[in-house]
């Protein structure tokens, strides 16, 4: 009897395809990799290790959970002799599309494999298809090419390297063998600091769904959502992003009575957290306009895939005029920048 493993995004969508009747092994791949350290270089198990230990220390899950979790997900593909065909099921996002290159990379790179791999990717949300609909689906997987295969693995090197703009140079050339690639990665570049307020694109969004009324966490949560032409970004990562721009001593947010926004760490403070009012500081409003440079005040680093965003005027930022990375050089002002590629 054939066996098939399947490979999805999360939870919810591992439970429609179970709903769905999907044949096979159903199995999460449970990683925001947008946010966080990615060493492409890194075996599929010392990457785990490196991720798990990124979630823990955000406090989005328990180190022994989310290590075991990804653990037990690895092994899985350790033992690949036991399928006859593996598909991958995936949306047009950022979060999935990140998902597929980790994945793709791993399948060109495993050369004694013997199952056919195959792929379903859709343009929306799988979980809000019908158990029907996700059946319908099942029979349209196609197999995946030797093209989408060097693509998804060129990507993936790119993005968990040093250098950002390996990943401009791979979208100025066809990348149609994984048609949902550019925009995804285009929009991953937007979460480098403006070339004018040091602001990511979701740090922008979200302090001006606050200015606009939406002042609870959840009202700006779901504003900041709508702005995007496909939705990426989770709750309890958006929620972090709030508590990273509410800290220190010249916050860009904060709550209403002037005290720092600390993002829930559990249920129970998630409750009171949703519901608080938010406000925009003097400060923030000032970096929104870019009379302010948010990374000179800003004493956080922040990882996007291989690249670490430190604090400080030079490093990579995006021009969103021009619409491509720029560089600028420590000592130097946001403006005095040169083109990245």
């Amino acid at each position: 009897m054939k066996t098939r493993l399947n490979i999805t995004n999360g939870d919810s969508a591992a439970t429609k395809l179970r709903q769905a009747g999907i044949q096979g092994e159903i199995i999460p791949w449970r990683d925001v990799l947008h946010e966080g350290p990615v060493n492409a270089s890194l075996s599929l198990h010392d990457l785990s290790e490196l991720r798990a230990l990124f979630i823990a220390e955000r406090g989005w899950d328990d180190f022994a959970h989310v290590s075991g979790s990804l653990d037990q997900r690895d092994r899985t593909l350790a033992n690949l002799d036991r399928f006859d065909e593996i598909v991958l099921w995936f949306e047009d996002d950022l979060y999935d599309q990140l998902q597929l290159l980790q994945l793709l990379d791993f399948f060109a790179r495993t050369k004694d494999r013997k199952a056919r791999l195959s792929m379903i990717v859709v343009d929306g949300y799988l979980p809000s298809r019908t158990p029907p609909a996700l059946a319908e689906l099942e029979p349209r997987r196609t197999t995946v090419t030797d093209q989408q295969l060097d693509l998804g693995r060129r990507a993936w090197a790119a993005f968990g390297s040093v250098d950002p703009s390996a990943l401009e140079r791979i979208m100025g050339t066809d990348t149609s063998a994984l048609r949902f690639l550019s925009p995804a990665l285009t929009r991953h570049l937007e979460e480098f600091p403006d070339r004018a307020s040091g602001l990511s694109r979701s740090e922008a969004e979200a302090l001006r769904a606050v200015e606009a009324g939406h002042t609870t966490p959840v009202a700006a949560f779901l504003e900041v959502a709508k702005q995007q032409r496909s939705i990426f970004l989770g709750d309890i990562v958006f929620y972090w992003y709030l508590e990273r721009m509410s800290d220190g001593d010249m916050p860009l947010i904060t709550w209403k009575d002037g005290s720092r926004v600390v993002a829930p760490r559990g249920r129970e403070d998630s409750r009171e957290f949703v519901t608080g009012d938010l406000s925009v500081t003097d400060l923030g409003r000032q970096v929104l306009a870019g009379r302010q440079d948010w990374q000179t005040v800003n004493r956080n680093s922040r990882w996007l895939g291989g690249v670490e965003i430190k604090p400080g005027p030079g490093g990579w930022r995006w021009d969103s005029s021009g619409k491509r990375l720029v560089r600028a050089e420590p000592g130097k002002s946001p403006a005095s920048t040169s083109p990245g590629a």
